[in-house]
């Protein structure tokens, strides 16, 4: 269809919209495959969840791949309380968020000042970072041990007046093999922001603070909420750590508390999944209140050429 233009000459032709073209038959083996891994993926997790819903007596009987006759949640309400989960639960999150938060903030501060400043020895430095999350962390254990031995604490920052045994053990030793990690991807993001917002900046006036707190960062918000959503996932799933460090049981984390559900001659393992579940939960809501900016931190830059 062509439509005259207002000079009098042929004006380009418009096509006409007609209906919408169906989905290429490529895709459909594409989304058959994707589903078939999601489903091998979330196949134990449903299992898990389908069994802390059951009965012991049922699947004792008929097998944990038979169909359901009957499904409650008496299992969640038991581990719950057998457990202790809830003081297990106030000890992760005393070491989880106080890690979480300082290890972005020192890694956001080394991969600014690699990245932005043009440091001497930079990429050493980031190539130093990068090498310590090869080491095996088992390697250390002993060492640290016997250090934390011998590092005094007062009494307001540990009871054991010392830092074994003490919730800043694990703290520090997260903080310190979880850095390297940050500061590598952070300083790789802020390598893709534009100069030319800085340099503007520096034109204004601008101080190394105003840079780093005011420009970059909000810029780095996408990796800052996938980093943390990783760096909680793993800190909170840790059990090596605490179970070293700490000798107290009243101080480990949640992770613990399922060894306190297992019993000495019989281990019901309806009730250790319904266990699992709630112990996974905190993770699972952490990814879906900051899903949208941990998603776009992976994807970013994926549609530049």
């Amino acid at each position: 269809m062509r439509v005259p233009s207002r000079a009098g000459g042929p004006a380009p032709s418009v096509r006409s919209s007609g209906p919408p073209r169906p989905p290429r038959r490529g895709r459909f083996g594409v989304h058959l495959f994707l589903s078939a891994v999601s489903l091998v993926f979330l196949a134990p997790l449903l299992l898990a969840v389908l069994a802390s819903l059951r009965p012991y007596e049922e699947t004792a009987e008929r097998g944990y791949f038979s169909f359901p006759e009957k499904l409650s949640f008496d299992h969640y309400r038991e581990a719950y309380t057998a457990s202790g989960m809830g003081e297990h639960f106030t000890n992760t999150l005393i070491v989880a968020v106080p890690a979480v938060l300082v290890t972005l903030f020192l890694a956001a501060f080394t991969a600014f000042a690699v990245a932005r400043l043009d440091l001497r020895g930079g990429v050493a430095l980031l190539v130093f970072l990068t090498a310590g999350n090869l080491l095996p962390p088992q390697v250390l254990v002993t060492p640290l041990y016997v250090l934390f031995l011998h590092v005094d604490l007062p009494w307001w920052m540990s009871d054991s007046m010392s830092l074994y045994d003490s919730y800043w053990a694990v703290i520090l030793v997260n903080i310190g093999f979880q850095v390297g990690f940050c500061v590598f991807v952070l300083a790789n993001f802020m390598r893709t922001l534009p100069k030319e917002v800085l340099e503007a900046a520096i034109v204004d006036g601008a101080g190394v603070w105003t840079r780093f707190w005011r420009i970059t960062l909000p810029l780095c918000r996408p990796a800052l909420a996938a980093l943390a959503t990783l760096e909680f996932t793993w800190i909170y799933n840790d059990f090596l750590w605490a179970l070293i460090f700490i000798s107290d049981p009243g101080k480990l984390p949640v992770t613990s508390s399922l060894n306190n559900l297992r019993g000495q001659f019989f281990t019901d393992h309806n009730l250790l999944a319904a266990g699992s579940v709630l112990v996974a939960l905190p993770t699972i809501l952490v990814f879906l209140l900051l899903q949208r900016h941990f998603v776009a931190g992976l994807t970013l830059g994926s549609g530049k050429g």
